[in-house]
């Protein structure tokens, strides 16, 4: 993933981050403050029952202007023209708070005349859970100056109240707080995995670099001993001196191969696009591929069913992504191997098939099998060595050029490759 990616990512995600915590905290506020209102509403409704009841039980009319005032968020008093009977007062209030589902504690007090005091009447639990917060008294509940005859009743846990029911919005701002850190762990752990991967791309860059110098310096004493005449008559220095040339070559043509996958991840990775006449360029591909085919006593077959157009293509990565196909076909064939390489037209486009009847892949494995590294299981068997990059750099050439590749196996009747241009 490029840096341009991750840093888009990033924005996206540090943008919706913000998003979703501005949004919750809007919706927790605006929750908030409808509940307040609904209490407000609540508790003015049946306070107004209670007073109608007392002014019933009484006789006497209620005031027309100020019959409730608030004089804090908790703090209500009722102003009503006559004496008030405390035990009559809190049955009131009790019946009318259970009947508006206010399920929350509450104390009040009455206003004496005659001492000009709040007389403390009670403190009266409705919640059912157990409440923690202790009585305060008549002195911490404010008197009325401009009333004569009225009450006062405090919610002592009245934001706890609000809490309660406002459980569903918290435990949905909850999941999305966690949804929220669980995003931002995720963006720490790609950008850890992201260091670790340069990290590893580098050392295998520096150290496949480092290995061209004393590959170089091999071959040149190869070939250097494989000059000498002392080497050349005795067939034991000789085969030594072939099978030293021979490793060389092997070790150097994987060199190259992680140094071809690594310009391709990379930012310098660019295609030399050129006119390739595609028939002869198939011809030397196979021609070449062929001697290898013989050393295994195996045969490799062109057919092209008369193309004779042009490829506009990089012939280096073209010539590598052939010499793959092939290389495959040949590797994981049983005993003697063998395959067919066909150039046709379809639809309007060029069309090359690789068949061979080697010992195939299994279906579960035909998804993975471009990835980085892949190689298909075979228990503790390693008869065919590499790295498991053939097919990554494959399908990444074809990409590049704008090709689609597909492939289609069974265990033990081989398999074939379409490279459609």
């Amino acid at each position: 993933m490029s840096n341009a990616i991750i840093r888009r990512l990033l924005i996206l995600g540090g943008l919706a981050v913000i998003g979703i915590l501005f949004t919750q905290t809007y919706m927790l506020y605006r929750t908030w403050n409808s509940k307040q209102q609904e209490f407000n509403q609540t508790v003015s409704i049946a306070l107004r029952n209670v007073a109608e009841s007392i002014s019933e039980y009484s006789g006497t009319d209620l005031p027309k202007q100020d019959l409730i005032q608030q004089r804090s968020s908790s703090v209500y008093a009722v102003n009503i023209n006559s004496a008030i009977d405390a035990n009559v007062l809190e049955e009131y209030l009790e019946q009318e708070f259970i009947n508006a589902s206010l399920n929350t504690n509450f104390e009040y007090a009455l206003y004496d005349c005659a001492t000009d005091d709040l007389v403390y009447g009670n403190y009266c639990v409705l919640s059912n859970t157990e409440e923690s917060t202790a009585p305060e008294g008549a002195d911490n509940l404010p008197k009325f100056n401009d009333l004569i005859y009225y009450f006062v009743v405090k919610f002592v846990d009245r934001e706890g109240y609000l809490l309660t029911t406002m459980r569903q919005s918290i435990i949905l701002s909850g999941i999305a707080l966690l949804a929220v850190l669980f995003f931002l762990y995720s963006i720490y752990v790609i950008l850890r995995q992201k260091q670790l991967t340069e990290l590893q791309k580098d050392f295998i860059n520096n150290m496949t670099h480092e290995f061209k110098t004393p590959i170089s310096s091999i071959k040149i004493a190869a070939e250097v001993l494989g000059k000498d005449p002392s080497v050349s008559a005795s067939a034991r220095l000789q085969r030594y001196s072939s099978i030293i040339t021979d490793q060389n070559n092997r070790l150097n043509n994987l060199v190259e191969k992680v140094l071809d996958i690594a310009k391709l991840e990379g930012d310098q990775f660019k295609l030399s696009k050129e006119e390739i006449n595609l028939h002869d360029q198939l011809s030397q591909i196979v021609e070449s591929q062929s001697l290898h085919f013989k050393k295994l006593n195996g045969t490799i077959t062109y057919v092209n069913t008369g193309y004779t157009g042009t490829l506009f293509a990089d012939r280096l990565h073209f010539t590598n992504v052939i010499t793959n196909l092939l290389d495959n076909a040949r590797k994981y064939s049983q005993g003697s191997p063998s395959a067919e390489l066909t150039l046709s037209v379809a639809d309007g486009k060029v069309i090359i098939t690789i068949t061979d009847q080697g010992e195939g892949i299994d279906p579960i494995y035909l998804k993975k099998i471009f990835d980085k590294f892949f190689r298909v299981p075979k228990g503790d068997q390693h008869d065919v060595k590499g790295f498991g990059l053939g097919l990554f750099y494959v399908k990444n050439i074809c990409r590049a050029h704008g090709w689609s590749i597909d492939i289609d196996s069974e265990i033990n009747r081989g398999t074939q490759v379409t490279l459609t241009l």
